[in-house]
């Protein structure tokens, strides 16, 4: 079970097989039929997989929402349990009785299996994409992997680097794009051949699968030596799967498989996501199937209940079954495919894809924006900007005064303070240079030594954080070069060439809870031992000597939207070291509490040291994001940054991009571990007003469990949320409280694969395609290359999107309703006789070539310019309250359908001449020219498609009148008392709801009418 895994340049002939994948073909019936599995640790024995007794998920991939059994059932479930489809099928099934029977069968059939259709294809095509990339990842069966990803997670045994540690980049699992160093088992490490591994009795023991990324526990232990070697594993000894090898070549031992890795438990199975605007309008076609149900049972009742009543009351309900057109469905899902062609086109906003094409309206409709960090609002990209030494303080202008007495300092062997500062941030790092191998040349062993260039041009940083590496290249920058270093030593290059050498004795890392970081070495030339010490302003405060300048210069730089680090040391004597490490190694070994102990030691050393220096560090944030965050403030978004990264940083990029405003309060949550203390923060927090909330994901977890409610409440008021250290899983689970809470639509936005489970999660998913790849781009419903073209994408066309589909899902309705009052006024005339008004074609050309041109021009209708959308946000507001669809609206229509189709009707029956005939050809033209002109009223800004749709409809039904013989008396239409009585209808029918239009535009008028005129 063992992975042979080399990256980058080195090439290995040597064969290994993952015998945990291959175990379990043959068991894939029975894993399908057993119930889930309770997750468990595990023993895992190096070459003896025949000792492991459990049964484990085989290591595959699998995206797809079906199977070839469920593929057809899923997509029609997901189709009809929304009742306007399965209304559409239960009418078009009743037309297959010939006593139900009212016109012709493709009238019924041919919309919905358009439909269908559609859906179907569409479906297959994207599940039949997830297949192939499912099929192509499952299907590597390789020992050796090159710039890949780690297919499962992994203890790290044996590394080809001298130093017995590699790095490994996480862009995909957490989201930092800096590179981790893992650090290899040191008893297989020491093995003096490769094939040792498999000689040694030795096995891993690893605890049950979690969902936290950032911690493991374990043990190593090889029984075969003696006395048997114990050694404990933690997370520096893992390779979890997703992440990449960066430098060397690795062996790890396989301990967590497929479902049970962390990227997968971290991963949120995609939902299928239906608009609001959808959800809507599936209520109101509810509503209107009561009022079709109403009528029919009054117009049986007035029937007196005569004869097969029950027969009657069915044929009346497919009579007035227009009530609920079944081209709604067809022309919304149209409408969405032209909205996701026109953002696709928006030349400014290049590069946007729309990979959902069933939620365009969302866009328009959103209340809470969430938003990852790194590479969302931030470049990533660290520049070193300040250096304070209390008296005086250099910027990016003056850097060259520094370098002149770094020169000075070497050159006469004169130290001063700004040489002390800078050696000091030269050497308190985790940062280790990096050398590429020469180009063409690759080694065949497992140590072959490759030729590198180890000149300055070739040498890279590499380090768990991006500010370290600023630093460090600033130090370069200014003439104290770091160009070695391994486990023990680091090596420092003066401005005159001469390498100093320094043995590292100590380093403790940086942790969220300690917030600093510290190094103790010995100079190999004098032999004194230094320990340097450099973190947050907060933690070090306390640990330096009094000053007076310290907070005051914190505070200056935070405002200016760097990154502060305090630097410090403290001199050793030899006696003080050699005690101090006897008690640390005392404290390392212990069994219980071990943390507190050796933290208590660390302290003992962490007092009065002397302040040398504050630095100030600039992370770039990508292009426009704070007019960008300011637009979206202004629209009435409420935003909320979700992080994996540091508390410190979450804080300074909040203000730096303005999400937190310069006048605004930062309340910090503190640490909270038990009820009690979440209870009294909790507390704390309620009496502020107006601050913003900066919340780590650990205290976020407990403030869930025990006080759900009252927390989503209070961080619900707050201007802005910035939650840091949050796992994939959270980001997830904080959109989903917010949808459950507050009934608002949600939007998240990320770059990196940690940010996948929360762009599934949010009503709508936007993914940004940056140097974390495009799993988060590939897996959104939307794609953009930028933050900033955010704005544009929902402040235009999500406003466009929105309004136009309310107004074409009422106009359609209303197409449908004023011929069902037609219908209604008909059969009351004629002793409520269940036969229908018009038949044939009549019912097949009103719904499409008569008026389907007009109607579907409505998606190119707009309300205000897009510049105007830009430049006033706050007419965002209005879209979330939902006024463009509404109960309200939706009544406002049917009442103008029922007069409309009344007006028609009646002025049919009143004017019409001897024939029956007349009353169809007068009322059906007449209602056509209302219908025209109906869409020329709610139309607001014309386009000239609008205009060529108006005419070539009205052109299609005045040639095809030649062609009518079977419904008009064309002697009849061509006459001039024919034009009268239409032209009469038409106007009594039209021109009072023109003149209704007029006033209210003129004493009530709309929000953005002010701005367009």
């Amino acid at each position: 079970c063992l992975y042979f895994l080399p990256f980058a340049k080195v090439r290995v002939k040597m064969v290994f097989v993952d015998l945990l994948q291959k175990r379990y073909c043959s068991d894939w019936l029975i894993n399908i039929c057993r119930r889930k599995k309770d997750l468990k640790a595990r023993t895992v024995w190096l070459g003896c997989p025949e000792k492991c007794e459990e049964k484990y998920p085989k290591n595959a991939i699998k995206n797809q929402k079906y199977n070839i059994f469920t593929f057809i059932p899923g997509v029609l479930y997901e189709q009809f349990k929304f009742f306007l489809n399965l209304y559409f099928l239960v009418v078009s099934c009743s037309q297959f009785v010939p006593a139900l029977k009212i016109g012709y069968l493709y009238t019924y059939w041919a919309p919905l299996g358009f439909v269908l259709t559609v859906t179907v294809v569409r479906e297959a095509v994207d599940e039949f994409r997830r297949y192939k990339r499912d099929k192509e990842m499952n299907s590597q069966l390789y020992s050796k992997l090159t710039n890949q990803r780690i297919p499962s997670d992994m203890v790290f045994l044996r590394t080809s680097e001298k130093t017995g540690s590699c790095f490994i980049r996480t862009d995909q699992l957490d989201g930092e794009t800096d590179w981790k160093l893992k650090v290899a088992v040191s008893c297989t490490q020491r093995l003096p051949a490769l094939g040792d591994l498999f000689s040694i009795n030795a096995y891993v023991y690893a605890q049950k699968p979690q969902l936290d990324i950032h911690s493991f526990e374990g043990t190593f232990t090889r029984e075969d030596s003696d006395p048997a070697v114990h050694e404990s594993l933690s997370i520096e000894n893992t390779l979890w799967a997703s992440t990449v090898v960066a430098s060397g070549t690795v062996i790890g031992v396989v301990i967590y498989t497929g479902k049970e890795t962390r990227s997968v438990m971290n991963t949120s199975n995609p939902k299928n996501k239906v608009g609001l605007l959808d959800l809507e309008l599936n209520q109101l076609t509810k509503a209107l199937f009561l009022a079709l149900v109403a009528l029919s049972v009054v117009m049986v009742t007035l029937q007196g209940f005569v004869g097969p009543w029950y027969r009657n009351l069915f044929r009346f309900l497919l009579l007035f079954s227009y009530i609920i057109p079944i081209s709604l469905r067809v022309n919304l899902d149209m409408g969405k495919a032209a909205y996701g062609w026109m953002i696709m086109k928006d030349d400014n906003i290049p590069g946007t894809v729309v990979r959902t094409s069933t939620i365009p309206e969302e866009l328009g409709r959103l209340v809470y924006l969430l938003t990852d960090k790194t590479g969302t609002l931030t470049q990533n990209e660290m520049i070193f900007k300040r250096l304070h030494l209390g008296t005086v303080s250099y910027g990016t202008d003056t850097m060259d005064e520094i370098q002149s007495h770094i020169i000075n300092s070497y050159s006469q062997s004169v130290s001063s303070r700004i040489h002390e500062a800078v050696k000091a941030i030269a050497l308190c790092h985790n940062v280790t240079p990096v050398y590429e191998s020469r180009a063409g040349v690759s080694a065949e062993t497992e140590y072959a030594e490759v030729d590198q260039d180890f000149s300055d041009e070739n040498r890279t940083y590499q380090a768990s954080s991006p500010d370290e590496v600023a630093l460090v290249q600033w130090t370069e920058s200014v003439g104290l070069t770091l160009v070695n270093r391994d486990l023990t030593s680091m090596q420092l290059k003066t401005p005159g060439g001469h390498i100093l050498t320094y043995y590292i004795l100590q380093i403790f890392p940086f942790t969220s809870e300690s917030k600093r970081m510290g190094i103790i070495v010995r100079d190999e030339s004098s032999g004194e031992i230094t320990f340097y010490m450099k973190g947050a302003d907060v933690a070090m405060s306390t640990i330096v000597q009094y000053n007076d300048w310290l907070e005051e210069e914190c505070g200056n730089m935070a405002r200016e939207g760097l990154r502060t680090l305090v630097v410090a040391k403290k001199s050793l004597t030899e006696e003080q070291y050699q005690d101090f490490e006897s008690r640390y190694n005392q404290a390392k070994l212990s069994i219980h509490d071990r943390n507190l102990k050796v933290a208590a030691v660390v302290e003992s050393l962490e007092r009065e040291m002397e302040l040398l220096c504050l630095t100030g560090v600039e992370d770039q944030l990508q292009a426009d994001v704070r007019p960008t965050l300011e637009m979206l403030r202004n629209a009435g978004i409420k935003i909320w940054m979700l992080t994996g990264d540091k508390l410190e940083t979450a804080t300074c990029i909040a203000k730096s991009s303005h999400l937190v405003s310069r006048n605004q309060d930062i309340h910090i949550f503190r640490p909270v571990a038990t009820r009690g203390e979440a209870h009294l923060e909790l507390n704390a927090f309620r009496r502020k007003h107006d601050c913003a909330l900066v919340i780590s994901g650990d205290s976020l977890e407990v403030c869930l469990k025990y006080y759900e409610h009252e927390f989503v409440e209070l961080a619900c008021q707050c201007p802005a949320v910035v939650c840091c250290r949050c796992s994939p899983t959270q980001k997830a689970h904080i959109v989903k409280l917010l949808q459950h809470h507050t009934g608002k639509r949600t939007c998240a936005i990320g770059d990196g694969g940690n940010d996948v489970s929360m762009i599934q999660a949010a009503d709508c998913g936007i993914g940004i395609e940056g140097k974390e790849g495009k799993q988060a781009s590939l897996a959104a419903d939307f794609s953009i290359t930028q933050f900033k073209h955010i704005g544009r994408l929902l402040m235009v066309h999500g406003r466009n999107s929105y309004k136009r589909s309310a107004a074409l899902g009422q106009f359609v309705m209303h197409r449908g309703l004023i011929i069902s009052t037609m219908q209604a006024v008909f059969s009351s005339v004629f002793y409520f006789a269940s036969v229908p008004l018009y038949q044939g074609f009549l019912m097949v050309g009103y719904a499409t070539i008569y008026t389907m041109f007009p109607v579907f021009s409505l998606v190119l209708d707009q309300d205000v310019k897009p510049e105007m959308a830009l430049l006033y946000p706050e007419l965002y507001k209005d879209l979330t309250k939902g006024r463009s669809l509404s109960f309200k609206t939706f009544l406002i229509w049917v009442l103008i359908s029922i007069y409309q189709g009344g007006i028609l009707m009646y002025g049919a029956l009143l004017l019409f001449e001897s024939e029956f005939v007349h009353v169809v050809a007068i009322s059906f033209t007449a209602l056509i020219l209302t219908e025209l002109l109906m869409v020329a009223l709610t139309i607001r800004t014309w386009h000239w498609l609008m205009v060529v749709a108006e005419f070539l409809s009205l052109g299609c039904y005045v040639a095809s009148l030649a062609f009518l013989n079977e419904y008009f008396d064309v002697a009849f239409i061509t006459t001039v008392t024919f034009l009268w009585k239409v032209s009469a209808i038409t106007v009594v029918s039209c021109l009072p709801l023109y003149i209704l239009k007029y006033l209210k535009r003129k004493f009530s008028p709309p929000s953005y009418s002010k701005l367009t005129s």
